[in-house]
Parts: structure tokens; C-alpha cells; sequence
């Protein structure tokens, strides 16, 4: 039976003291916490969080293992400080069977940095055209709750309602992709006056904020959980809290890069920055961060979208939309809600593990710094500020668009099931 004691940390950001951990879970919290023989943590001057739960990664095998694999993808998970990620399904073959969701699974338990749930595909193929074996990706080893075409909107209205109807059976959700796409065709970037001078085709607010506004009167007929992925307007924030001040069953999500970057970036024509839903104006990210500090969106969740750089290193039309997230994310959420007062490391804490657990039904997950939780944390120095270097991620891909940038946090240690998957900023 392995014991570790985690000594003097602040938990959650707030009062200092100890975790001791056995055999996996969190048997005892306070100060001045002893056991012989524990391995011991010097946790002072850390803060100590849950481990954070991220509900929308790409890691792109099986299919594109140039881009990212389950173990690097996972490698880059672990140090960020998260234990578990929910996998997307736009793999190829794409992820709507039980076979292929299975084989995801058992990746992600092989390469042991960090839990992975797939996410199903809604649709057979992402064609948007006929319902996927969303019963038989439910009941398969990999217990499959979240289901998602990302990448493609689900825009069927009468295939989305069949959805929604179908997962209630045995507590699914349906994330939906928020784009309609006759709005969107040939969309390169937000639209509004900077697209015009750049040449380049805009990509309306409308677009995202009409799905949502037709997805969650679906999802309210029909009784349903609905799940908004990657939020990026404030005209989403409004119908979205709009659903939840009807009592609907109706979550949300926001990107990192979308609390951060804004469109101006595209000025640049560094196709880093090209990324879908595109990244907005500053009155979008403002609306987005007030979202989440007062709830009305649920989580942080990274959409991290590796490509090898031929899909990147080109003109920008031609680029793949996307960017990496799992490494900075924390960070991110530092700079934009914790530096600005808007969220306290509580706060964080909720959106990152928390709450994302519980949407993904995820057991064992974002169950807190208490007694009895499963012993999955993280510790963050939050003092240290430090520049980005795309050279020194674990994933297979380099296109970040922080390169350069200067932000605060380092995740120093991760443990999974109070096994160390990073140390010291080291993967173990």
C-alpha cells in the first residue's frame, strides 16, 4: 500500500496545509499531518488543485498520428496539470463505433498519463446524415457519455432532436458544435470591419448563436442534456443563460484561446491564429470571461487541435483550422480570470475539474480535496512567469499561438490516483 503525503500546500488557493494519500485516495486533510514511511511532497508555496478535467481534446489517433498520438497527447494532459480528457471523435476511422471508441480507451490506459474518456460520434461518419451506435459506444468498456461531431455541426434539426431523445436513456450528452453551415461556407475568420480590410471571408457571430438558440429549445421540448462546445460570442452568452434562467439542462464551455487572443491576431496572416470557432472581438472575450466567472458557462475546456506543420505553414486559406491547448491552459485561465480578479483558484478549480467531470459523468474525477476523493491533484507555482517555447511541449505538433509569450504558472507536480505522472515539471 503506497502512502504520499503532500506537505504545506494552499488548498485551492487558500488556507495551507496537508494531503495524505493512500493506496490512491485522499484519506486524511489538515495541518501538521504525519505518517512514517510516506513518501513526502514539499508542497510549500504550491497551490493544490483537483486535477483538472478537460471535456474537448483532439489527439487524433487512430488515423493521424503525425499530428498528435493518445500517449503524446496525454503526455502534454499530465503536464498542464490534468488526469483526465475527453478524446473527439473526427479520428479516422472516425470514433462512431464501439470498436474504435474501445481502442481509444485502451490506448489512453496504456500510455497511463492521465484517464481518457472517448467522446462518440453522433453521427455515423461526422456526414450528418444518420445517428451513429450511440447505445452500443454507451455500453462498450469505454462507457461513452459524451457524444459529439466536432468538427461539424449537427444541423439537421430532426437528427439533433433523434439525438437528444436517444442519450436520455442512459444519461448522455450531446455537445454540439455551434456553426451553421451555410452561414459559414468559405469562412476564414470573425467578420466585421478587420476581415474587410484583410481580404479575408468573415465568419458571422450569427452562425454560432443560431444553433444554440435552436439546439437548447430542442434540448428543453425534448427534456434532454445539451452540451455547447467552444462558446466565442456574447450574443451565445446571452440565449445561453437565457436556457438557464428557464431551468433547462443546458451546459457550456469556453476555449482558452478565447479568453485571451482576439481577432486583431489575424492581421498578421500567421495561420497559428486561424482556428474554428474563429477568435473574436474584444467585447466577445469580455462577455466570455464575465461568463465564466458567473457561471452561466460551465467550463474551461482546451479544444486542443495539434496538426503537423505542412497543415500550418502555409497561406492562410489553405491552413487547418486549430490550435494546441493542453500544456498552456492553466496558464491561459491564470493570466485572463485569476490575475484579473475574476475567478480565485476555488473558482478555477470548479471550472477546470469540477464541473467538467460531472458533464462528462466522469467518476472519480474533479471530486475535490477532501476525504475519500480519489487522490487526483495537481500543484501549481503561481508566482512563476514564464516564456512560451512550442520546443519544449510533449505534443507531436508545435502550433501554439502563445510561442513567445510571457505567462504566469508552472505545473510542478501531477498525480493520478496519487501516482506521480509529472514531478517537478517532469513527465514521469
Amino acid at each position: 500500500m503506497s502512502t504520499t503525503l503532500v506537505r504545506g500546500a494552499r488548498l485551492l488557493g487558500d488556507r495551507q496545509g496537508d494531503l495524505l494519500i493512500r493506496d490512491g485516495l485522499i484519506v486524511e486533510v489538515g495541518p501538521g499531518l504525519s505518517e512514517v514511511g510516506a513518501e513526502v511532497i514539499d508542497a510549500t508555496g504550491l497551490v493544490a488543485l483537483p486535477g483538472l478535467v478537460d471535456l474537448h481534446t483532439h489527439l487524433r489517433e487512430p488515423g493521424r498520428e503525425d499530428a498528435e498520438t493518445v500517449a503524446s497527447g496525454t503526455a502534454a494532459a499530465a503536464l498542464g496539470g490534468f488526469t483526465a480528457v475527453h478524446a473527439m471523435a473526427n479520428t479516422d476511422p472516425v470514433a462512431d463505433t464501439a470498436g474504435v471508441v474501445e481502442q481509444v480507451w485502451r490506448l489512453g490506459q496504456a500510455a497511463g498519463h492521465c484517464q481518457v474518456r472517448p467522446v462518440g460520434a453522433v453521427t455515423v461518419g461526422l456526414a450528418g446524415e444518420r445517428l451513429a451506435e450511440l447505445g452500443a459506444m454507451a455500453s462498450s468498456a469505454a462507457g461513452v457519455r459524451v457524444f459529439s461531431d466536432d468538427g461539424h455541426c449537427v444541423s439537421d434539426a430532426v437528427l439533433m432532436r433523434r439525438a437528444l431523445e436517444y442519450v436520455k436513456a442512459f444519461g448522455g450528452v450531446i455537445a454540439q458544435h455551434a456553426q451553421e453551415p451555410r452561414l459559414t461556407e468559405g469562412a476564414q475568420m470573425n467578420e466585421g470591419e478587420l476581415s474587410g480590410v484583410l481580404g479575408l471571408r468573415g465568419w458571422p457571430a450569427v452562425a454560432e448563436e443560431a444553433i444554440i438558440a435552436r439546439d437548447v429549445l430542442l434540448a428543453a421540448h425534448v427534456g434532454s442534456r445539451l452540451h455547447i462546445c467552444h462558446v466565442s460570442t456574447a450574443g451565445s452568452v446571452e440565449i445561453i443563460r437565457w436556457a438557464k434562467s428557464k431551468g433547462w439542462d443546458v451546459t457550456a464551455e469556453v476555449s482558452p484561446h478565447h479568453l485571451l487572443l482576439t481577432d486583431e491576431l489575424a492581421a498578421s496572416y500567421d495561420p497559428v491564429f486561424k482556428v474554428n470557432p474563429p477568435l473574436r472581438g474584444k467585447a466577445d472575450v469580455a462577455a466570455l470571461r464575465e461568463a465564466l466567472a458567473d457561471g452561466t458557462i460551465d467550463a474551461v475546456a482546451t479544444d486542443h487541435a495539434p496538426h503537423p506543420v505542412e497543415d500550418k505553414d502555409c497561406e492562410w486559406d489553405a491552413a487547418a483550422f486549430g490550435m494546441l491547448g493542453l500544456q498552456t491552459a492553466l496558464s491561459v485561465v491564470q493570466e485572463a480570470m485569476v490575475e484579473t480578479g475574476l475567478l480565485d483558484w476555488a473558482g478555477v478549480a470548479d471550472r477546470m475539474s469540477t464541473r467538467p467531470a460531472r458533464i462528462g459523468a466522469l467518476a472519480g474525477q474533479g471530486e475535490g480535496l477532501v476525504p475519500g476523493a480519489a487522490a487526483n491533484l495537481v500543484l501549481v507555482d503561481p508566482s512563476v512567469r514564464a516564456r512560451v517555447d512550442p520546443d519544449t511541449m510533449a505534443s507531436l505538433s508545435r502550433n501554439t499561438p502563445y510561442a513567445g509569450m510571457v505567462l504566469p504558472g508552472r505545473v510542478v507536480t501531477t498525480l493520478l490516483h496519487g501516482r506521480a505522472t509529472v514531478r517537478d515539471g517532469v513527465l514521469q
